[in-house]
């Protein structure tokens, strides 16, 4: 096979989809076993590049996880604001039907 031919097979190659699972599967092999990052690579046929991203978005996120315990909290404090909206306006749902309920005797 040329050069030109297998770069024209590579193109054509659907790239494949990781698991959250498979890439911290990948990235743990070189912490746990001591493996080369070449060998790694090889063997799952990735790019040293893709494993190295792979590696600090792993580490990245284990440092923010140790930062005043959790890095879940900004997701929490979202959610609290989410639901506290919710139910500011359904209160105020509630009083107008009340007013409305009094307006018109309607019981």
């Amino acid at each position: 096979m040329s050069e030109e031919n297998f770069y024209m097979e590579a193109r054509k190659m659907k790239q494949r989809k990781w698991t959250v699972e498979e890439k911290v599967s990948i990235v743990m092999e070189r912490l746990k076993e001591k493996r080369t990052v070449a060998d790694i690579c090889r063997e799952h046929k990735i790019s040293q590049t893709l494993y190295y991203r792979w590696r600090d978005k792993f580490l990245e996120g284990g440092k923010k996880g140790l930062i005043n315990g959790t890095g879940d909290d900004n997701i929490y404090k979202a959610e609290i604001e989410k639901l506290q909206k919710i139910i500011g306006k359904q209160a105020i749902q509630i009083e107008i039907l009340k007013k409305t309920e009094e307006l018109f005797g309607t019981k």
